[in-house]
């Protein structure tokens, strides 16, 4: 599709709203030729108010809508926000109803719904209002709209109790045994990149080291800690063990309410390690499948079955975890709606405390993307997540976090489903934005939240090992910057 813009620069916003309607369509900033679909964003602004015109020619038809949104007093950013959203629903109003089936999400773009709801909750409205608008101003279905509300409910509760002194923390192990199909992460396979494990987690473990020397200087508790990746259990038990060892020394636990380890790949995971990893203190593992088919996990290249996701599990289960987490994608290369199917009825069966459902994300770094398109998997995505929705509240897991990726298949979510009292704060915490979380490792983003004014400031560290392994004065004065403008 064709498009142009009129009287405002907004690229990201059109084009964002363009790809969540037309995910097969090639995006193209250029006048009317009028051989191609065509969609004209215009703006005018008469006595305060911000006016967008738009029209947009879908399929041989015609569609216009004009939208506005005050803009007197308001200061660039909110003006930026509100011409944003009125760009966004002029288009959705000229393209949705050329579709056979609408988003679910409608013409709500954004990755953290929830935070949304929350938002709209603090300026007074009730649940039900929240609701209300999120049905008939973003076009939202009702039942995205109760899982948002949902969610929303968790991360307040979340909140409860929570220290302005208390921080959580992330550990990246960007290595894997081999790299799948559909990744997009900063992560090295292991066949390369086997010799810069053991200087990783020595750099990994001084990274640690100061950092949790200067929040002791700062009078930081932790709240929470992840170990991610990658997969962590790429290292060895004694590697581990190491790890979890010097944060254990370094850090302030006496406020300590999770502890996860990522362990991801069955393939990596050994009793020895779940024993590392269960004496060094988580009580929290992941485990991963994917998919319990086996055809699909060799299609997206893991080098393990479902027989060995039963295997990891039970030895985790035998190794004392208080909360196991399995993780399934809806949209691999090769899964249907029933193998799908048959996946989540399998996790059910096994009975972990947690169970989250991904949605493929098409990224432009992952090697799928050049083999599946969005469209395509949209109407199957679709009836996977519905499944979901039905089949895992029967069992007893109610969806406690959730957020959207760009470029994920039918522009879907992720959500975290959880038997009663066994949410993960960590995940609520990253997700929803409610607390600061610092990170060691190679990539892995450092965000000090402002609870009073909501900022999130940001640190970034270099993403690749290489990299990382020379930046360690840079990365902790980083880290120290972004911590004392808090005290300033």
């Amino acid at each position: 599709m064709n498009y142009t813009l009129i009287g405002h620069d907004l690229i990201h916003a059109a084009e964002e709203m363009l790809f969540q309607l037309l995910p097969a369509a090639l995006l193209r900033r250029q006048e009317d030729d009028g051989t191609d679909d065509f969609c004209c964003s215009a703006l005018t602004e008469r006595d305060g108010v911000m006016i967008v015109q738009t029209e947009t020619r879908l399929a041989g038809v015609t569609r216009t809508s004009t939208r506005t949104a005050e803009s007197a007093g308001l200061d660039e950013m909110a003006r930026k926000r509100a011409l944003s959203e009125i760009v966004k629903l002029g288009i959705y109003d000229t393209v949705a109803p050329g579709l056979q089936t609408p988003p679910d999400w409608g013409a709500l773009t954004g990755v953290r719904p929830a935070k949304l709801v929350r938002s709209l909750l603090h300026r007074g409205m009730t649940r039900g209002q929240v609701a209300e608008q999120f049905r008939d101003r973003y076009f939202v279905s009702p039942a995205r709209t109760a899982l948002a509300v949902r969610c929303a409910a968790y991360a307040e509760q979340a909140l409860d109790g929570l220290g302005e002194d208390e921080v959580s923390l992330y550990l990246g192990i960007p290595f894997c045994p081999s790299r799948c199909a559909y990744c997009s992460f900063v992560s090295s396979s292991i066949e390369k990149s086997a010799g810069l494990i053991e200087p990783y987690v020595d750099a990994l473990c001084a990274d640690v080291q100061g950092t949790g020397a200067l929040l002791r200087e700062m009078g930081k508790k932790v709240t929470s800690i992840y170990i991610g990746g990658g997969t962590p259990t790429t290292l060895s038990a004694d590697q581990l063990a190491r790890l979890m060892d010097v944060t254990a020394k370094a850090m302030d636990f006496s406020a300590l309410r999770e502890y996860t380890v990522e362990a991801g790949r069955p393939d990596t995971i050994t009793p020895e390690k779940l024993h590392a990893i269960r004496a060094g203190g988580a009580d929290r593992v992941s485990i991963n499948p994917q998919t319990m088919n086996d055809e699909v996990l060799a299609r997206i290249g893991r080098r393990h079955s479902a027989d060995d996701v039963v295997r990891a599990y039970e030895q985790a289960r035998s190794a004392g975890f208080r909360v196991i987490n399995m993780d399934t994608i809806a949209g691999l290369d090769g899964d249907t709606p029933e193998s799908f199917a048959e996946t989540i009825t399998k996790l059910i069966a096994l009975d972990p405390e947690n169970i989250t459902v991904h949605t493929l994300a098409i990224k432009r770094g992952a090697d799928l993307s050049d083999r599946a398109g969005n469209a395509a998997q949209h109407d199957a995505v679709r009836q996977m997540l519905d499944f979901a929705m039905e089949h895992l509240p029967r069992a007893g897991y109610g969806p406690y976090y959730l957020y959207r990726q760009k470029f994920s298949a039918g522009g879907f979510e992720n959500v975290g489903w959880c038997k009663p009292d066994t949410e993960s704060f960590y995940n609520i915490a990253m997700m929803e934005e409610i607390q600061t979380i610092l990170s060691c490792g190679a990539g892995g983003v450092s965000k000090r939240v402002d609870r009073d004014t909501g900022r999130i400031t940001r640190f970034t560290p270099p993403k690749y090992p290489r990299e990382y392994l020379e930046a360690g004065e840079r990365i902790q004065a980083g880290k120290r910057r972004l911590l004392r403008e808090s005290e300033d």
